[in-house]
């Protein structure tokens, strides 16, 4: 320890032995940047819908009149341009690098509105992945907005640590379908945010019954719901079911998720609605 420690670490620089107070590690964001309210949508493994939540949130805020955008940070894997039917490329100028508008005015930035060809693979090591995530906040002019959405990659590695400590996350909603396995992985999610003191705003459970359109009956096709059980040993407050509908899917596939009905998010968009009234 220095013999001139004052023990105010606002007054030393960040190299210094004895520091103890934790750093702030956020990236500043573009000049033209002024966002309200930062939403990481996170899963614990892949394949349960996490871009079909976050794009349906960000359309249901927009459906309530608040200015929505959407930060792809699945790099390998971004399928938010297809969601909206996004092709054009992204453009850039003085100020930075300018979000493509899908139809109804949602501001979306991905990798896939960078490269030539959408189905060019991005093979990236997780550092520069990381990077790239980055740029999307300090590089994009995303202008005045309400809600940004933030889809991450699945799991607990590089680019979920990397939003974490680098963007103004002010609440994380966590996706999962009703396996066991699914389950316990959902905890790890869920744990991260915790030690990260991120709050857990709620959590959605995607595909957790199919409706038959002959009988009307309700089957659990991936087994009994454990949505419940984990929010309530997690303490969240906010539970969403999502049934399997085709044609949601059908509206995905075709670009058109502006186009959507369903009720399964409401709960959660009243949620966030009150973070900013």
């Amino acid at each position: 320890m220095s013999e001139n420690c004052t023990h105010d670490c606002s007054t030393c620089g960040s190299n210094c032995a004895s520091r103890t107070e934790p750093q702030d590690l956020r990236e500043k964001p573009n000049a033209m940047t002024n966002v309200k309210k930062m939403i990481g949508v996170v899963s614990g493994k892949g394949g349960v819908g996490k871009s079909l939540v976050t794009s349906m949130l960000a359309v249901l805020m927009n459906r309530q009149g608040y200015t929505a955008a959407i930060l792809d940070a699945d790099v390998t894997g971004p399928s938010i341009p297809q969601a909206f039917g996004l092709h054009e490329q992204a453009t850039g100028c003085e100020i930075g690098i300018l979000p493509v508008n899908s139809k109804t005015g949602i501001r979306v930035m991905s990798l896939n509105l960078l490269l030539e060809n959408a189905s060019d693979p991005v093979v990236w090591r997780g550092p520069v992945i990381a990077g790239a995530v980055k740029q999307f906040w300090t590089d994009v002019a995303w202008g005045d907005v309400d809600f940004m959405f933030v889809d991450m990659p699945p799991g607990t590695g590089d680019v979920p640590l990397t939003v974490f400590q680098s963007l103004p996350i002010d609440g994380i909603v966590v996706v999962a379908t009703p396996q066991e396995l699914v389950g316990m992985i959902v905890e790890k999610a869920v744990k991260m945010a915790d030690m990260m003191n991120v709050p857990v705003l709620g959590l959605v459970e995607n595909m957790s019954s199919f409706r038959c359109p002959d009988c009307g009956k309700e089957h659990m096709i991936f087994g009994q719901s454990h949505a419940d059980e984990i929010a309530k040993a997690h303490e969240i407050g906010t539970v969403c079911r999502l049934p399997m509908n085709p044609k949601l899917a059908a509206a995905v596939d075709a670009g058109a998720i502006e186009l959507m009905e369903e009720e399964g998010l409401d709960k959660l968009a009243e949620k966030l609605a009150d973070m900013v009234r």
